[in-house]
């Protein structure tokens, strides 16, 4: 919804009819706007159509994730005025002459986040490249909170072989709060910890809701409620089939598979490549017993 009022501010229009067409005949025009949702896609489609409208537009209660930072940083080098990217106000003068640009992608902090909880999970090392120190920040307050040995050198991040313990709570928030994509590498992690541990996601219902599998595989787990998940550890995870229908799910189930004893089947694997640019290969450099399956 975000993304189409968004849009429809700017002078788009739904076209009526199956699927989801939208019109601008007289073109978009800037405007000043604001977001019921601090949504990360969502502001990133109000500015790429602020940058097609001639004018000044504004963005409040815009979301701060370094993804929308970056993709301001980008469209400025285009030629876009733009101030206030990675704050929750970003104005944006549009409509002006671009011209091509050269961009080297930034570190994504979730992968990063990603595999170095894998690591964790599994009590081996890993050292990750191209991480940028601001975005990993944010989850490494959260494994230190799980005494995981880790630290940042440079563009590398670190996570040395560690006993991981309980955290008590740990609540998911919008940026710079503990991103969400993050929470069930770390629900895993906490399977494997000393102690109990409160997952608390308040943005998202489903992801909780999938690492119900990790029941059937020996995790102690009590669903409170759509948005909390208590987890008690250490816990001798079994393998077993496992449905992978979610990205980040899906790699938490994967991270399970890998601390668990005896084989695991995880299906489908396209989703959760999606988001891990080759997978199994990666897991095979790192010594995992893994295959792909045609």
């Amino acid at each position: 919804a975000t993304h189409i009022e968004s849009l429809e501010a700017m002078g788009a229009r739904v076209v009526p009819g199956p699927g989801h067409v939208l019109e601008a005949p007289d073109g978009l025009r800037p405007t000043s706007m604001y977001l019921y949702e601090a949504s990360v896609t969502g502001t990133e489609t109000a500015l790429l159509a602020a940058a097609c409208a001639a004018g000044r537009s504004e963005i409040r209660h815009a979301a701060c994730e370094p993804h929308v930072a970056e993709l301001c940083h980008f469209l400025e080098k285009l030629g876009v005025g733009i101030t206030g990217g990675g704050t929750p106000t970003i104005r944006v003068d549009g409509g002006g002459k671009l011209h091509g640009a050269q961009h080297q992608l930034w570190g994504d902090y979730v992968e990063a986040g990603s595999w170095a909880v894998v690591a964790a999970i599994t009590g081996g090392e890993i050292e990750i490249d191209a991480a940028r120190a601001e975005d990993m920040e944010v989850v490494a307050a959260v494994l230190k909170r799980m005494k995981i040995h880790c630290v940042m050198d440079g563009e590398m991040f670190r996570v040395e072989r560690s006993r991981p313990q309980a955290a008590g709570r740990i609540t998911t928030g919008l940026w710079p709060g503990f991103p969400s994509d993050m929470v069930s590498l770390v629900t895993v992690l906490a399977t494997q910890a000393e102690g109990q541990t409160l997952m608390h996601d308040w943005l998202y219902e489903l992801r909780l809701f999938a690492l119900e599998q990790l029941s059937s595989m020996s995790a102690d787990l009590f669903l409170c409620d759509p948005h909390r998940i208590i987890v008690s550890g250490p816990r001798r995870l079994r393998g077993r089939p496992l449905d992978s229908r979610d990205l980040r799910s899906g790699m938490a189930l994967i991270a399970a598979a890998l601390a668990a004893d005896g084989q695991s089947k995880l299906s489908p694997l396209e989703m959760v490549e999606r988001g891990y640019g080759r997978l199994v290969d990666r897991l095979q450099g790192l010594g995992a017993k893994v295959a792909k399956l045609s």
